[in-house]
């Protein structure tokens, strides 16, 4: 994907982004990456990584109240965003939510003319204590295979600061942005 494509594809997903207070309020030396994924290329062998034998993936099915715990253990101001309208998966050592991220449409959007449709994990964390393990990375790289059995074209990272730990299961900067405007 071109810079300008990328350009054009955040301002579709995230029209008057740059208005938004909270995020003309960043500090200016902070900078962000959009990232994107090709799902025809995707590559789930890229990463594999061998984890502990207690830890499963899949979606979530407990109690709202205990996914929100956890996610502010990672970002309090997520867990707003984490509701029981939103597929969420999760990465669990020993039946536990230990890592999640929400698994989010994004709709369809036209880039060069052609429709696609993308998709993408949002809000991904693991907690404290479970970081550094492969789960996390792990769960957005199955999370990226389901959208690609949905049929998205498309996987989408929108608001990181951790490219370089996307870009291990194939994902590229699209579109680098502070809160003044995009680089």
């Amino acid at each position: 994907m071109t810079k300008q494509e990328g350009i054009l594809l955040f301002n579709s997903l995230h029209p008057k982004f740059f208005e938004e207070p909270y995020i003309q309020n960043l500090p200016s030396e902070w900078i962000f990456d959009e990232m994107i994924l090709e799902l025809e290329n995707f590559d789930p062998l890229k990463y594999d990584r061998k984890l502990d034998d207690d830890i499963s993936f899949g979606y979530y099915q407990g109690h709202i109240d205990e996914i929100k715990r956890a996610v502010e253990k990672v970002d309090e101001d997520w867990v707003q965003y984490y509701d029981p309208t939103q597929r969420i998966y999760c990465g669990y050592a020993d039946g536990k939510a230990v890592s999640f991220c929400m698994i989010a449409d994004l709709g369809v959007h036209s880039i060069n003319g052609r429709k696609v449709k993308v998709g993408g994990p949002g809000c991904v964390g693991t907690i404290p204590q479970y970081r550094d393990k492969g789960i996390g990375l792990t769960m957005v790289k199955n999370v990226t295979q389901i959208l690609k059995e949905e049929g998205y074209d498309y996987s989408y990272i929108h608001y990181t600061s951790e490219a370089a730990w996307y870009e291990k299961l194939g994902y590229q900067t699209s579109v680098k942005w502070t809160g003044k405007g995009i680089l």
